[in-house]
């Protein structure tokens, strides 16, 4: 392995790592989001390649004993295993479990970060840390407990998420609805406390030897606090806790690259990091929260137990597909404002083929996109891009809300919260939250599958509107209807 040099590995790390830059440049709007995906795969093979071409470098190099190449093995089918696995989960991953998917990815993540914390604290020379003999330096225990702690919080924290998001588990930690008991702030800050004391002593311990005690009871509290502040979250801040996982990866794995010595894992854990912060911001801006409310408490808990008592019964106006299409087919303008039920009966397709008839007939079809809709950011942009949704016909909430009290007809699909003229009342649970103002349009279509109340647990006054139409049924088969009734 003599024809790869030190040189060249930083310097194809350094390819691989404008590369992961552009791709999230592109990945910043939909019409560039195909190329950015694209550098980013090339970067991550460019790192991969030159990650095990370094591999087998140090091993030729080394003079301890060989080990048969079990060592070459091992990594080869970690390479296979993981990529085998990841084409199959993204070959079959359907778009309504994509937030599930990429909870999953991120939980993978912190667990790496641990095992790597592991076994460097148990075997520090083979990572170039210190040489045998040689007490482990008090700054890569620190990285070590950093990346432990990080690692550890986002593995069952996005474990939990997972659960959440799939809604299929009737384990009650997995369910949508926050978790809360009494003194469940304190506890938090107990284990915090404690995690932050344990990790000083391991830093701190004298000797040639780390001590294993704090740190693996600092790794297991670790992982208890990853459950602890994820229960109390409800459904309605999942895009918010999907993108601060995406952040706490990029920081776990940084924190490894630091113990490492290893460019590509700072600058891309640093990329990832950072960036799910800054998304994290977006989402809580967008739903008028604070990123330490969402921590602390949970969006809608209150809200979510009223929810569970008697609700009062309310008027409402009902009508069929064949009433819907008829309405929309005489309109000048209509808005389309996509939500997770779209998504659950993958009606994307479908949708499409309706505003490619309605814009036949001359009326002009916008689609109104608010920054939470669904489960995960960017959720509703996916789900049109896959069906290959124009781009120029795709408006994010501050583009578009001004439009909506000139617009004639607003179809909702499967949205509810991110609509509820409730977050214009004070004393509402979602008070302030910034929403799709689809209540000013001269008609509204709603179609859901029931009056259920969304993942806030509030009733929705939209649907009691005078100018509201319900269209009941699997979204999907509305659609279709109405494509079928469109002349």
């Amino acid at each position: 392995m003599n024809f790869i040099t030190m040189n060249m590995v930083t310097m194809f790390y350094l390819i691989a790592s404008v590369c992961f830059i552009q791709a999230l440049k592109g990945l910043s709007s939909p019409s560039t989001a195909r190329k950015g995906n694209a550098f980013g795969m090339i970067g991550m093979g460019i790192a991969t390649v030159t990650t095990l071409l370094l591999i087998l470098k140090l091993k030729s190099m080394s003079t301890a004993v060989a080990d048969g190449g079990l060592g070459y093995g091992l990594v080869l089918l970690g390479v296979v295993l993981g990529g085998g696995i990841g084409t199959f989960a993204a070959k079959k991953v359907e778009m309504t479990k994509m937030p599930e998917l990429v909870a999953a990815m991120h939980s993978l993540i912190g667990l790496a970060a641990v095992c790597i914390a592991i076994a460097a604290v148990s075997e520090p020379s083979a990572f170039g840390i210190a040489a045998h003999g040689m007490a482990l330096p008090f700054g890569n225990r620190l990285e070590l407990f950093l990346g432990t702690f990080v690692g550890a919080v986002t593995f069952s924290g996005s474990v939990i998420a997972f659960g959440k998001l799939s809604g299929k588990y009737k384990f009650r930690l997995f369910q949508g609805a926050p978790v809360s008991f009494p003194g469940q702030h304190l506890l938090n800050l107990a284990v915090a406390v404690a995690l932050v004391a344990l990790g000083l002593v391991f830093c701190f311990a004298p000797g040639v030897e780390p001590s294993w005690t704090p740190f693996i009871v600092m790794a297991v509290l670790a992982f208890v606090l990853g459950v602890l502040i994820i229960i109390p979250i409800g459904g309605a801040d999942m895009p918010v806790v999907v993108s601060m996982l995406n952040s706490y990866s990029g920081w776990a794995a940084a924190g490894i690259g630091f113990s490492l010595n290893n460019s590509m894992l700072i600058i891309a854990g640093s990329l990832v990091g950072s960036s799910g912060a800054i998304l994290s911001y977006i989402m809580c801006k967008a739903m008028n929260r604070s990123f330490f409310n969402v921590i602390l408490g949970g969006f809608g808990g209150e809200a979510v137990a009223a929810a569970d008592g008697a609700q009062e019964q309310r008027p409402y106006k009902a009508g069929s597909a064949e009433d819907a299409a008829f309405i929309m087919s005489n309109a000048e303008t209509v808005i389309i404002v996509p939500g997770y039920g779209l998504a659950v009966a993958r009606a994307q397709h479908s949708l499409k083929e309706l505003v490619e008839k309605l814009t036949h007939k001359g009326v002009i079809v916008k689609y109104a996109i608010h920054p939470v809709a669904g489960r995960m950011p960017g959720h509703m942009n996916v789900l049109l891009a896959e069906a290959e949704v124009p781009y120029d016909q795709v408006f994010e909430m501050e583009d578009i809300n001004g439009e909506f009290g000139q617009t004639d007809v607003v179809l909702v699909l499967g949205a509810n919260d991110v609509v509820n003229p409730a977050a214009k009342d004070p004393k509402s649970a979602i008070a302030g939250m910034p929403i799709l103002e689809a209540y000013k349009a001269k008609s509204i279509i709603v179609n859901k599958r029931s009056m259920a109340s969304g993942y806030a647990g509030l009733d929705n006054d939209l649907f009691y509107q005078a100018n509201t139409m319900m269209v009941f049924g699997d979204a999907k088969k509305v659609i279709e209807a109405m494509v079928k009734a469109v002349d």
